[in-house]
């Protein structure tokens, strides 16, 4: 197989430093990033989104601004996903106008591989009854649709991570882990589940490089450019390269960086047990146990 080689950057967070985020640095890291990717011979960028810390709209629309022209310099192809800060004060069809590029969702066939750019609403709603991301059925039909039809591997990229693993340990999403992933993210991953060929899926939001493997299928996030919480104060400066083949090698630089190297399987795993106590044989022998 043919291998795909792709440059990544998450959660760039250009603007006014806050909490951790070194939106200070931004720019900076956005031009070394340019000079990473010329470097890392890879056919394409990916940007998981967050590009600016929000404040208001006019300010967003500077910002945001700022960021596209910074990526100028970048000299592949770039394809954008849209953060939750980047849809807090701006519309989809804003960040379309700025970053020169429709944001729906896209397939790609490049090398053996389908890159799956999933674009669903990254935007954190705020209200009385609800207050996170909504997962709309529009969006999980076209994802179980991409993969029913898969005939070859898949990546899969998102803003919000679909595999809802564990943020202990995470400044952000410890205590806040409903924030960290979408609140029907299992069905998210059931229409992942239905594709018969290998699946990686790609993400960032949540500031940490991770792999996560759920139902056959690893699950990836990269650490943001900007974020300081591992790295001591520090902008993580997190820069990375997938490389999809027969195995998925993937290379995070910077201040915290991180590989790993998977072999991604179409083989799902055995479903999982109900809880124990709603389980007719689990109470069966918790009640021969009792007497």
């Amino acid at each position: 197989m043919m291998t795909v080689r792709l440059a990544i950057v998450a959660d760039i967070h250009h603007g006014t430093p806050s909490a951790t985020k070194r939106g200070d640095a931004a720019l900076g890291l956005v031009e070394e990033f340019a000079h990473y990717v010329r470097d890392a011979d890879v056919s394409h960028v990916l940007d998981l989104g967050d590009r600016i810390s929000d404040v208001d709209h006019d300010t967003d629309l500077r910002l945001e601004a700022e960021v596209a022209e910074a990526f100028r310099a970048v000299e592949k192809p770039i394809w954008h996903m849209n953060g939750n800060h980047d849809r807090d004060h701006l519309s989809v069809a804003q960040n379309e106008e700025i970053l020169g590029q429709t944001l729906g969702h896209e397939t790609h066939d490049i090398g053996g591989w389908r890159i799956v750019l999933w674009r669903a609403d990254s935007r954190i709603h705020r209200g009385a009854d609800h207050s996170g991301f909504v997962l709309r059925e529009p969006d999980l039909l076209w994802l179980s649709r991409v993969a029913q039809a898969a005939d070859r591997p898949l990546l899969v990229v998102s803003h919000v991570p679909l595999s809802g693993h564990s943020q202990t340990g995470n400044y952000y999403f410890q205590n806040n882990p409903g924030l960290s992933t979408y609140p029907m993210a299992e069905r998210a991953r059931a229409a992942l589940a239905q594709a018969r060929v290998p699946v990686v899926c790609l993400a960032g939001h949540v500031h940490w490089n991770t792999v996560t493997t759920v139902d056959g299928i690893p699950h990836l996030t990269q650490q943001s450019l900007t974020e300081s919480f591992t790295t001591e104060g520090g902008p993580a400066a997190a820069m990375g390269v997938i490389e999809l083949g027969e195995t998925v090698m993937w290379d995070v630089v910077g201040h915290d960086p991180f590989n790993a190297r998977l072999t991604p399987s179409a083989r799902r795993w055995t479903p999982a047990l109900p809880n124990f106590r709603a389980h007719p044989e689990m109470r069966a022998r918790h009640t021969q146990t009792a007497s």
